[in-house]
């Protein structure tokens, strides 16, 4: 009782503050999200992304250098093709943009952990993440272009391959291929909680990834739910992931957390384009401070159980945590 308890006692200084400070962030926390285009001396600005950019190899290669300058241990490669046709032809292609990018990345900075998004929304012509048959999401059709695609970015010299799908089995499929091909220890970070969110908007324009017509809500989880999600990652680790993924990560601190303490793999949660936007957006009209704001929301989420943030924010708070 008062006055024998003064939990003020310990926040009285900044030292005293860190000492008993009980998360903290550091930049081996955090996985950079590229967007790698065609062309050569490319840096096309993303307007609803400040500061992130569509960026060539060439371009990509020294973002990347900057990157690991800051002691953020890895990148994440999203893959905007010149061509798009119903079966993701880019996806696979070994000679692709992302295995482009791969390599030249790897050859540049062989220490640097890449991370390459397996999907096909942005090689498909209708933007959906799946073969579509009969207008439909065709689930097992699916599966094989996706493992085609996870081994090809292995046979470029990806270190972890990383399916945002949700499509039912995904994960062994690729597994078992990977496997067969000689890929053993090339690492599956499975978006293993993957919400049919409106945060995704900015990303979209990013990656030139819009559905042409419907919405992913047969295969992304509904935001409702939040066992499914303890399911869904039970299923993921069963067919092989090594690291699981919340996404999004703001509005699912409470997932995040569940997976946490239900499982002992490592969790990552990606701190989405919506979410890094409306932080951006209100601090260009100066309605926040954006470094502090930044700070709280990373904080918040490793808080919440997360070990890895994936976060368009990563090269800034490894800045601000270097100094």
């Amino acid at each position: 009782m008062f006055p024998v308890h003064r939990p003020r006692r310990l926040r009285k200084t900044e030292i005293l503050r860190k000492m008993v400070r009980e998360t903290t962030l550091t930049p081996q926390n955090f996985i950079y999200p590229m967007f790698v285009v065609p062309g050569r001396g490319v840096k096309n600005p993303i307007s609803s992304m400040p500061d992130c950019f569509q960026e060539s190899v060439d371009e990509a290669v020294k973002t990347a250098k900057d990157v690991f300058s800051l002691g953020i241990p890895a990148i994440i490669l999203f893959g905007i093709p010149e061509h798009k046709d119903e079966k993701a032809s880019s996806a696979y292609d070994e000679n692709g943009i992302v295995q482009t990018a791969v390599k030249a990345i790897k050859d540049a900075l062989p220490d640097l952990i890449v991370i390459t998004d397996v999907c096909l929304c942005e090689y498909t012509s209708h933007g959906h993440c799946g073969i579509i048959k009969n207008g439909k999401i065709d689930n097992d059709s699916t599966l094989e272009l996706l493992a085609l695609e996870a081994v090809s970015h292995a046979r470029a010299g990806a270190d972890i391959v990383a399916p945002s799908d949700m499509m039912d089995g995904r994960v062994g499929r690729i597994r078992k291929m990977l496997d067969d091909e000689g890929f053993s220890d090339v690492v599956i970070l499975s978006y293993a909680a993957k919400y049919a969110s409106a945060f995704y908007g900015p990303f979209r324009e990013a990656a030139q990834s819009a559905p042409a017509f419907g919405d992913r809500r047969s295969y992304q989880m509904d935001p409702a739910n939040r066992r499914e999600a303890l399911r869904e990652v039970a299923l993921d680790i069963e067919e092989g992931a090594d690291i699981v993924m919340v996404k999004p990560a703001l509005a699912y601190l409470d997932i995040i957390s569940d997976v946490k303490n239900n499982f002992s793999v490592p969790v990552a949660a990606y701190n989405v384009s919506g979410e890094y936007s409306m932080i951006k957006a209100a601090a260009q009209l100066g309605w926040l401070n954006e470094e502090a704001v930044m700070m709280e929301v990373l904080t918040a989420i490793k808080r919440a159980g997360a070990d890895l943030i994936l976060t368009y924010f990563a090269k800034k708070a490894a800045k601000l945590l270097n100094s």
